[in-house]
């Protein structure tokens, strides 16, 4: 078979793919992520039982994923440098980028600063939204909230809710009974 011949075939199952993907889920993905298995990828990556990880996901280095876990289309996950480390019940969402080192000094010094390395640690039961950037160095603690388009460049405690760029504290996780509640200031 030659890659002209190739070609078409794989334009064909992607094709097939697609068609299938929208009638059963109505929802069309890229080639790598409508065809190949999310939880499966996130086992051979060693990854805690019942994890999803899109195959559009870099992983880079030193990087754990606790259980029930999930990380969306796009996002970049480099434990390059640092361990990063995510844990049980945490959704990442599409295109959020999470990095173990920071190279602003040692560009604006000519290479004459070093790069600022750290581990990043995301605590179970913790949502980071859409498009956000953690930065080296930084814990988000349990059961907290980063909002869509986020800059954290600090470490959040637990039970909080940050937002913005950079990020700063909007609001807290309660429990209201048997339930938690998110409240904002």
């Amino acid at each position: 078979m030659n890659t002209v011949e190739l070609a078409k075939l794989l334009r064909k199952l992607h094709e097939e793919t697609d068609e299938n993907l929208r009638e059963e889920f109505s929802r069309s993905l890229s080639f790598q992520d409508g065809f190949f298995n999310r939880w499966d990828r996130a086992k051979r990556l060693g990854f805690g039982e019942s994890t999803q990880i899109y195959n559009s996901v870099q992983v880079l280095g030193d990087v754990n994923i606790g259980s029930n876990s999930f990380v969306g289309a796009f996002s970049v996950l480099d434990g390059g440098y640092a361990p990063v480390r995510i844990g049980s019940f945490v959704s990442i969402s599409a295109g959020v980028h999470i990095y173990s080192h920071d190279t602003v000094m040692w560009s604006l010094s000519g290479g004459h600063a070093d790069k600022r390395i750290g581990a990043v640690t995301i605590c179970d039961c913790t949502y980071v939204g859409s498009q956000s950037v953690i930065a080296c160095g930084v814990t988000v603690g349990r059961q907290s909230v980063v909002a869509s388009n986020s800059f954290v460049n600090d470490s959040v405690p637990d039970r909080t809710v940050v937002g913005g760029s950079p990020a700063r504290v909007i609001g807290r996780v309660i429990e209201d009974g048997d339930q938690l509640k998110v409240v904002f200031e």
